[in-house]
């Protein structure tokens, strides 16, 4: 066991975004020592001028034991493809760097040196457990952070980071607040890392806003071939009632499938129970690849950020994946990690467009987020805007700007919306304990 790690709590006056940017971007000046960091770029770090590429950076672990979201980085080549198919944007080509962080935070911090030595103007649409290894150098070279995953506080509390979505917190404490109305002892399987370790405050979060219990917390090797042990633990919690049945939630990212196989062949010898997660740990792949409407995962609530993958607005992105991924079978439509990059290069999009002539630097598309930009994601999310508002600032995520999510549900199956539109959780997270 790791032992429990605080949220980095950032409590800030009421500035605009762009004078707490500017602030962290003068002390790491102070502070400089090498140009192997991007130092004394600042000013300059550019994709080009004229009629140059735009250059950017998508990383995401691949190849790993853990969980691996190789659509990712895939699925941001094809939208260059797509965009300078048609001319680029406002007449500049589109340059998209890959990089695989590996799950490892030195590898993570190799990736952010790579984006700081190819002047990208942007990180886009990434996935990376490591915070806290990066964003040091990208807030060193001024380099904005567009669309992380929402994998880690970090990405909440740097003034670089531009998240499109409300991340693990969001997911976890619209869960909670379902699951109070239905269910007995709730157990949560997590992973044992530093990621993990925030978990179970955000799930209690929504628990305590419906006046339940906390979950038991139960750890699990992120990279483990099997969880027999800790299935009969999470059933022996959870199912001793057969009055009152609990819910059991795995949120082990790509081992969750790993985890419902001991799981299904374990729970045979207790009472009923049911299973609940968030999108990223499941999607209709592994409920078919479970037993579909047979499965453990039927009746299961599963939260999500964005509407279901079978929802029209979601065919721009399946055509271009269609028209330019080339066969690529790393990209899933359905997978939350694709959606996510897909509603970052919108929003990189956008903000290139709102430059129209003007240079295309880190700065230039710093300053058009923090001065208010708004852009619409086409309704897959609410409209995105990163100007600073103090909502919640004071529970340690003074950069969450959407706290949306939405509820779907398994039935006969099928991944389907359990309530229309979305869920509003920004008063359940202020509410929580994240000391």
């Amino acid at each position: 066991m790791t032992g429990r790690r605080c949220f980095r709590k950032t409590h800030l006056p009421a500035l605009t975004r762009s004078v707490r940017a500017g602030a962290i971007r003068a002390a790491a000046l102070i502070g400089c020592a090498s140009l192997a960091v991007g130092c004394g770029v600042i000013p300059g770090v550019s994709g080009g001028a004229g009629d140059d590429p735009i250059t950017v950076m998508t990383w995401a672990p691949q190849d790993t034991t853990a969980t691996n979201k190789p659509g990712m980085p895939a699925l941001a080549v094809a939208y260059a493809r797509w965009i300078n198919s048609q001319g680029g944007i406002n007449g500049r080509k589109l340059r998209v760097l890959n990089c695989n962080d590996r799950n490892d935070s030195v590898f993570a911090a190799k990736c952010a040196e790579r984006a700081v030595d190819e002047k990208v103007v942007a990180v886009v649409g990434s996935y990376s457990q490591h915070g806290d290894s990066f964003f040091p150098t990208l807030e060193s070279a001024g380099i904005p952070y567009i669309g992380g995953y929402g994998i880690t506080g970090a990405e909440f509390t740097s003034p670089l980071s531009y998240p499109v979505n409300g991340g693990q917190p969001t997911l976890l404490a619209g869960l909670g607040r379902e699951l109070a109305k239905d269910c007995g002892p709730v157990a949560l399987v997590r992973p044992d890392s530093i990621a993990g370790d925030e978990l179970p405050a955000l799930l209690n979060s929504g628990l305590s806003a419906g006046g339940h219990a906390d979950a038991g917390d139960q750890l699990a090797a992120e990279d483990a071939t099997e969880y027999s042990g800790q299935a009969n633990r999470a059933l022996e919690y959870t199912g001793t009632d057969p009055a009152n049945p609990g819910c059991v939630v795995p949120a082990l990212g790509d081992r969750t499938s790993t985890f419902m196989d001991s799981f299904r062949r374990g729970r045979e010898e207790y009472p009923d129970v049911r299973t609940a997660t968030v999108l990223g740990s499941v999607d209709q792949t592994v409920i078919n690849a479970s037993g579909g409407k047979s499965g453990p995962y039927e009746g299961a609530y599963i939260t999500g950020w964005y509407p279901v993958a079978s929802d029209q607005r979601w065919d721009e992105m399946k055509k271009v994946i269609s028209a330019h991924a080339f066969g690529d079978n790393r990209i899933d439509p359905a997978d939350a990690g694709v959606q996510t990059t897909w509603i970052a290069y919108t929003v990189f999009r956008s903000v290139i467009g709102s430059l129209g002539d003007g240079e295309v630097t880190a700065r230039s598309v710093r300053r058009a987020l923090d001065d208010g930009l708004e852009i619409s994601t086409g309704g897959l999310t609410p409209p995105l805007n990163w100007e600073y508002t103090e909502s919640l600032a004071s529970v340690g995520f003074p950069q969450l700007v959407n706290a949306d999510v939405t509820l779907q549900v398994v039935r006969n199956g099928r991944l389907v919306s359990a309530r229309k539109g979305f869920i509003d959780v920004t008063k359940t997270l202020q509410q929580a304990d994240l000391g």
